[in-house]
């Protein structure tokens, strides 16, 4: 692929992820209240995807409860602030082997195993524009589940391997050829978020697809510029990144807000929702009764 300046600019915002930040910034919300807040500030603030995770209220720790996910989605429809909502569907994946002498049983602390129709039910409940998902091993039967739901999965990429399993997802007509895409740098133990490996992993999106990308901490801002550069698209938000300064902790609305003014400073725009769904061939979901 080559080297071509993205000139319309859509922004994400990962408003909360899954890891352990809650104790680290006042500014990670945890309910969906609070969440949904945070992503409709940033909406606010040019960011035209929300992507979500939940949390447990009261401790802050990841969740994947349907009830929390079709809360902040009721939340998020009933304001007066129009956003693509992007859900995550990657908990529920992670397995904690036991010590290097003995792997079995698995270290129950840390291991949240969960079947593909469990993984999928918050998307069957809140139907979202598009939705995340990560391990290969349930791709294709959570692809075909969400594709059957008219809402577009989103591929995490994490190495040039998972572009090329994707490759073979469209192939194999589980995922549509106008596939989305998010390359994800400077993730222990995945792509290195170095220029040479990023473009490498930009090479490897075919043509016709749309890719956005991010790096963690320190270097979220300059991917932003990295990405317009190449093509793509941003992803911004305190799921990636806490800082806003040295020493100066963010809230999600003012991360969108120095994304989109670089994006700007490069002389492209920055798009909404309504024109990221035509883009990216999204419908418009609302909730089931």
């Amino acid at each position: 692929m080559p080297l071509a300046m993205t000139r319309e600019v859509f922004i994400t915002c990962a408003v909360t992820g899954s890891g352990a930040t809650q104790d680290r910034s006042p500014h990670v919300p945890r309910s969906p209240r609070q969440i949904a807040d945070s992503a409709i500030a940033a909406a606010k603030a040019g960011a035209a995807i929300v992507h979500c995770h939940v949390r447990d209220p009261d401790t802050g720790a990841p969740s994947r409860d349907p009830r929390l996910f079709r809360e902040l989605t009721d939340l998020i429809r009933a304001s007066d602030t129009d956003v693509v909502l992007n859900l995550t569907a990657g908990m529920g994946g992670d397995i904690t082997f036991g010590g290097v002498e003995q792997p079995l049983p698995l270290a129950p602390a840390g291991t949240d195993m969960a079947g593909a129709t469990e993984r999928v039910a918050h998307i069957a409940e809140c139907l979202p524009d598009y939705v995340m998902t990560n391990t290969p091993g349930m791709l294709q039967a959570m692809g075909r589940m969400m594709t059957d739901l008219g809402v577009k999965p989103e591929i995490e990429a994490f190495d040039t391997g998972h572009l090329w399993y994707a490759r073979q997802l469209v192939a194999d007509g589980i995922l549509a050829p106008d596939a989305l895409v998010q390359l994800c740098m400077g993730v222990p133990w995945g792509a290195p978020d170095d220029l040479n490996t990023f473009m490498a992993m930009v090479n490897n999106v075919p043509p016709g697809w749309t890719f956005s990308a991010f790096s963690l901490g320190r270097n979220q801002m300059p991917y932003v510029a990295a990405s317009v550069l190449a093509g793509g698209h941003v992803r911004v938000g305190l799921e990636d990144n806490l800082m806003l300064d040295r020493g100066v902790l963010a809230e999600n609305w003012q991360l969108v807000e120095r994304a989109a003014g670089i994006v700007e400073n490069l002389g492209a725009r920055v798009i909404g929702p309504q024109e990221v769904r035509k883009k990216l061939n999204l419908t418009k979901q609302a909730p089931r009764g």
